[in-house]
């Protein structure tokens, strides 16, 4: 092991330490951590590493640093209590509502369409994690509640109720999914 000036040594057989001054012809002189200039054979001494000397020359401290600090959190942007409560999803089953033109069609052909569009809203609204929808079908003679009452029993992972009086009156029904089935 080749020792040279400014390397930090210690001594094998005795509890000293310090940094090489000069070396000449095997003969090392080194300045302890006290201050006294001693000599030794190059034998005698063992080279300590110092942890930055073990890293390479060639490391960017500043690209190290910067890689240990943590990204900033992303702001989560806060629900006023009133908007929590509103139904997110509301669906208009009036049949002006969903086709241009209803001349033509029996009760039947109009009670079918209706009903296709509350199933096809159902299953959006579970694909996309939807927690509210509020079904607009009107009070008339009950069929179509009846019907929408039906459909809505089929399924397990939801439960319907009459909506909001002051703002839909007895026309709607609001459909609450359960997310965690």
């Amino acid at each position: 092991m080749e020792l040279k000036k400014g390397d930090k040594v210690a001594v094998l057989d005795d509890v000293l330490e310090g940094f090489v001054i000069k070396t000449e012809a095997g003969t090392v002189y080194i300045e302890t951590t006290d201050g006294f200039e001693m000599e030794f054979s190059a034998a005698e001494l063992v080279k300590i590493e110092t942890p930055i000397e073990a890293l390479s020359d060639d490391v960017d401290f500043e690209k190290v640093l910067a890689e240990k600090k943590l990204p900033p959190k992303p702001k989560s942007q806060r629900i006023k209590p009133k908007e929590r409560n509103l139904p997110p999803m509301e669906v208009d089953l009036h049949i002006e509502k969903l086709t241009t033109s209803s001349r033509g069609m029996s009760n039947y052909d109009m009670l079918n369409l209706q009903m296709e569009t509350a199933k096809r809203q159902i299953e959006f609204a579970m694909r996309k994690r939807i927690q509210k929808i509020v079904f607009i079908h009107g009070v008339g003679e009950g069929v179509l509640k009846a019907e929408l009452d039906f459909l809505l029993g089929r399924y397990d992972n939801l439960k319907f109720y009459d909506a909001d009086y002051q703002k839909y009156g007895l026309g709607a029904t609001e459909v609450y999914f359960f997310q965690n089935v």
